[in-house]
């Protein structure tokens, strides 16, 4: 089935990822309901800030993934789900682990409940690479085993199987997302890139970090929403687990190089005690195997390879040094 002409309902609408893909979606001819995370500034995240051919082109509903009444609200006349609402910043799932919980499973089960119940025909569910901890075996393929290095991964490792549940109990049409390490403009700081680049925006050359060590597999973020777009539409995806990256596998210390170059600047990196996850929990190596993607949605990344990868961090690099965009940042604190 296509998206176009259908009623889209985007939950974290108002986040990173999904502003862009309400734009994607926008664009595309969707009928867009972006649910947002009530607050009382009147504040729709980055939703306020998406680009002004899809301003005032999708309609907004503020709520609380929490609460079962709003979601069913939400999801009532939906006839396609993309369920991105999450709490996702690793440092702070340490600190606040019951909310993790409430936010990502809970949260989720509500979504799910409210899509039996009103016969939504798709709910495409999102995952994270952070649930296969260190990799085991590369590229890391959708039989990895699953493993909670962190309570931020525990509890996203405890959605997925709630929405596979809901598939293999009642036949709820649910497919399974699971982006590696997504990044581009509009990013929290709470993440490595925006971290680095904001840094070296402010005028620093000495870039504090946490482990320099460790392998990602960085993923811009219009394949992501491609991705999210992909798994909305193709009927082969139903009960399934993808895997969406760029299949190239770069270091921390040489990401910060390439920003750095990227930037026009020479950087000294710095591993700060209060940046480092505890030992057992930090995730060594990820890097993606999009076989599966390519095989079942003729999916393949723009932004591939080392190529691919520069020209992804020259874009970001351009956004954040907007004064405008760089301004909503706090540039002078760790966000965790």
């Amino acid at each position: 089935m296509s998206l176009s002409k259908k009623k889209v309902l985007v939950t974290g609408a108002d986040g990173f990822i999904g502003s862009h893909l309400v734009e994607v979606l926008v664009r595309m001819g969707a009928e867009v309901k972006a649910f947002s995370l009530y607050n009382s500034f009147d504040t729709w995240g980055w939703l306020d800030h998406v680009a002004s051919d899809v301003r005032g082109q999708f309609d907004v509903f503020t709520g609380d993934i929490r609460d079962p009444n709003g979601v069913a609200d939400a999801v009532n006349g939906a006839d396609v789900v993309l369920h991105l609402a999450s709490l996702i910043a690793i440092p702070y799932s340490y600190h606040s682990p019951d909310t993790y919980v409430d936010v990502n499973i809970k949260g989720t089960l509500n979504v799910l409940q409210a899509a039996r119940r009103f016969g939504v025909e798709r709910v495409v569910h999102t995952s994270t690479s952070e649930v296969y901890g260190t990799a085991q075996f590369v590229p890391i393929t959708e039989e990895h085993p699953l493993v909670g290095q962190s309570p931020y991964s525990a509890s996203k490792i405890g959605a997925d199987q709630i929405a596979l549940s809901f598939w293999r109990s009642f036949g709820t049409p649910v497919a399974v997302i699971r982006p590696f390490n997504t990044y581009g403009p509009r990013q929290s700081t709470r993440a490595v890139i925006p971290t680095i680049i904001t840094q070296i925006a402010k005028g620093n050359r000495i870039i504090q970090l946490g482990n320099l060590t460790p392998t990602r597999d960085f993923s811009f973020v219009t394949d992501t929403a491609n991705g999210f777009v992909a798994m909305g539409e193709d009927e082969n995806v139903l009960g399934e687990v993808v895997n969406f990256g760029s299949g190239f596998e770069v270091s921390i210390r040489e990401t910060a190089e390439i920003i750095a170059n990227a930037m026009g600047v020479e950087i000294e990196l710095v591993s700060e005690h209060e940046r480092l996850r505890p030992d057992l929990s930090e995730v060594e190596r990820l890097w993606a195997s999009t076989e599966k993607a390519l095989r079942l949605l003729k999916w393949t990344p723009s932004h591939s390879g080392r190529d691919g990868f520069v020209k992804g961090i020259e874009k970001t690099v351009e956004w954040f040094n907007d004064p405008a965009n760089l301004a909503r940042y706090k540039t002078d604190r760790y966000t965790i």
